[in-house]
């Protein structure tokens, strides 16, 4: 088991930033990766950003030049910096862990993004 504990998120204005973390714990297997989805509204859950073992990334294309995942292998924390928000990013934002070669998923309880226009 994984149990993932998520901070940050909350509201903005449009144009502004906000940092997303979540930090994992438990019996964690190499290979892994760690992620962000976000729910909007009457929409499907959808993928912003993944980190594959630390170093390989990838994005959403509505996010691209303006979110950076990162990743801390040691402390097995992974942040989002989510900059010149727009309204349109306003979701639950979910935190994903893929563990071991099976790659089996573990979310986080969400964290709620308010995005002003």
């Amino acid at each position: 088991q994984v149990q993932l504990v998520e901070s940050g998120g909350g509201l903005v204005q449009a144009g502004g930033s906000l940092r997303l973390s979540c930090a994992a714990s438990g019996n964690i297997l190499i290979p892994n990766a760690m992620g962000w989805y976000r729910q909007a509204p009457g929409k499907q859950r959808e993928l912003v950003a993944t980190i594959f073992n630390g170093a390989s990334t990838n994005y959403a294309d509505s996010v691209k030049g303006r979110f950076t995942i990162s990743r801390d292998i040691a402390k097995n924390t992974a942040e989002l910096q989510m900059t010149s928000l727009k309204a349109e990013d306003t979701a639950v934002y979910y935190c994903n862990f893929r563990n071991g070669i099976g790659m089996r998923d573990y979310w986080g309880q969400g964290t709620q993004v308010t995005v002003s226009p």
